[in-house]
C-alpha cells in the first residue's frame, strides 16, 4: 500500500512541466504584446509674463516645466528660454525672432507634436495673432499665461500650462491655427481678446464662442477655424527684416485730425481707425484721413465696439455729425481704387498686425483688402 505522505514522482513531474509551459507562454505573450506608446514630445518656449513673475525672481522655462505634476501622462516635455519679460516689453523684432524660431524648430524636428508659448496676458492676444499669421506649420502652437503670479494665493499658471501641453500634444489640435488656452478654455488666436483687467475668465471670443475645452478626461473641440492661418499663410518671416510702422487711432467725440497727420509725418505707412459704430469718425479726422491717404498711407477702418464687421467702402468714413470732409482733389487721386479699406471683423489691434505684415508684401489696396477678407 503506497504511503500517502510521500509525493508521487509522476505527479510532481507533470506539475513541473505544466509550470514550465505556463512560464514559456507568458514570456512569448509578453514579447508579442505591443509596448505602451510613449506620449508625444512638446516643447515649451517661454517668453516670461505673469506666469513666471515670482517674487524674488522670475521662474525659468525649466522651473515651469518641473512645477507640473502628472505632465508625463500627456507629453514628454522639452523647454527653451526665449525671453523672460512682461508681454508689453516684447519688441516687434522679438516677435519676428520668435516666429522664426518656432518655424525653425518645426522644420528641424518633424516628430515634435507641438509647441507651447508662455506670454504675459496684457498683449497675449497680439502675440498669438502674429504667430497665427507667421508660423507656417499645421502642428499646434498654444499660447498660455496666467492672471495671478506664482507668489499669489490662487495662482492658476501651473494649471494653464499643463492644459497648454495637453492641447499641444493632442492630434485634434492640428490645422486649427494658434490656440490660446487659459481657464480650461481653448480660443482661436484670431478671435480671442482680453475682456477684463483682473478676472481669471478674461480671455473670451465673445459672439464667436469657444473652440473647445480642456476637461479631466480629454481635450474637446466644438468647432473649427475657417480663416487662413499658419500653414496656409502667405507671410514669410524669413524674408522680413523689419515690420513697418502702423498706428491705431481712436475715434471719440470731437477728435482732432492732427493725430492722424502726425502719425503719417512720423513714418506710419498704415493707419488703423478704431471707428465709432460701423465706421464713423469725428471732429477733423475725416479730412486728415483724406490727406494722408492721398500721400499713399494705407487707411483701414475697424470698430471700437469690440465686435461686429465694418463693410468696405469707397467713400471716407462719415463723421459723427453727418458732414463729409471736403477734399475733392484728394478724392480724385483715388478714382478707380479703394480709398478706405475695411478691417472686416478684426479688432483694431489685430488689424494693425495684419496690416503690418501685408505691407511687407504689397502696397496695393485691393490686395490688402483681399488679405483682410481671407485672414
Amino acid at each position: 500500500m503506497p504511503d500517502a505522505r510521500r509525493p508521487d514522482p509522476v505527479r510532481a513531474l507533470a506539475i513541473g512541466a505544466l509550470a514550465l509551459l505556463l512560464l514559456a507562454h507568458a514570456a512569448v505573450s509578453s514579447a508579442q504584446a505591443p509596448a505602451s506608446p510613449q506620449p508625444p514630445r512638446v516643447r515649451l518656449l517661454a517668453t516670461g509674463g505673469t506666469i513666471s513673475n515670482r517674487a524674488g525672481g522670475r521662474l525659468t522655462a525649466e522651473e515651469l516645466v518641473k512645477s507640473l505634476p502628472g505632465l508625463e501622462r500627456y507629453a514628454r516635455p522639452e523647454f527653451e528660454q526665449f525671453a523672460n519679460v512682461s508681454s508689453a516689453e516684447l519688441t516687434l523684432a522679438q516677435w519676428l525672432q520668435l516666429a522664426r524660431r518656432i518655424n525653425e524648430v518645426f522644420q528641424q524636428d518633424r516628430d515634435l507634436a507641438g509647441i507651447v508659448v508662455t506670454s504675459g496676458t496684457d498683449t497675449l492676444e497680439e502675440t498669438a495673432y502674429f504667430l497665427n499669421l507667421t508660423v507656417r506649420d499645421e502642428r499646434p502652437v498654444v499660447v498660455v499665461g496666467s492672471m495671478r503670479n506664482p507668489s499669489t494665493l490662487g495662482y492658476e499658471g501651473a494649471a494653464n500650462l499643463l492644459e497648454g501641453f495637453r492641447v499641444a500634444a493632442d492630434p485634434a489640435s492640428r490645422n486649427k491655427g494658434v490656440l490660446v488656452v487659459l481657464n480650461d478654455e481653448i480660443n482661436a488666436a484670431r478671435e480671442v481678446t482680453k475682456t477684463d483687467a483682473l478676472r481669471l475668465q478674461t480671455f473670451q471670443s465673445r459672439a464667436y464662442g469657444l473652440l473647445g475645452e480642456v476637461d479631466s478626461d480629454r481635450v474637446v473641440f466644438y468647432r473649427d477655424v475657417v480663416k487662413r492661418h499658419t500653414s496656409k499663410s502667405e507671410f514669410d518671416v524669413s524674408k522680413i527684416t523689419e515690420l513697418p510702422r502702423v498706428d491705431v487711432i481712436m475715434v471719440y467725440q470731437g477728435a482732432p485730425g492732427d493725430l492722424i497727420t502726425s502719425a503719417a509725418a512720423h513714418g506710419a505707412r498704415g493707419i488703423v481707425i478704431a471707428a465709432a459704430g460701423a465706421g464713423a469718425t469725428s471732429g477733423t479726422q475725416g479730412q486728415a484721413l483724406f490727406q494722408v491717404a492721398s500721400k499713399g498711407v494705407i487707411v483701414v477702418t475697424g470698430t471700437r465696439t469690440g465686435s461686429g464687421r465694418v463693410a468696405a467702402r469707397r467713400r471716407p468714413p462719415a463723421t459723427t455729425t453727418g458732414a463729409q470732409p471736403a477734399a475733392p482733389a484728394a478724392a480724385q487721386a483715388f478714382a478707380g481704387r479703394e480709398l478706405f479699406l475695411s478691417a472686416e471683423d478684426l479688432a483694431p489691434i489685430k488689424a494693425r498686425i495684419l496690416l503690418m505684415l501685408a505691407l511687407t508684401v504689397t502696397e496695393n489696396p485691393a490686395e490688402i483688402q483681399r488679405m483682410f477678407m481671407q485672414y
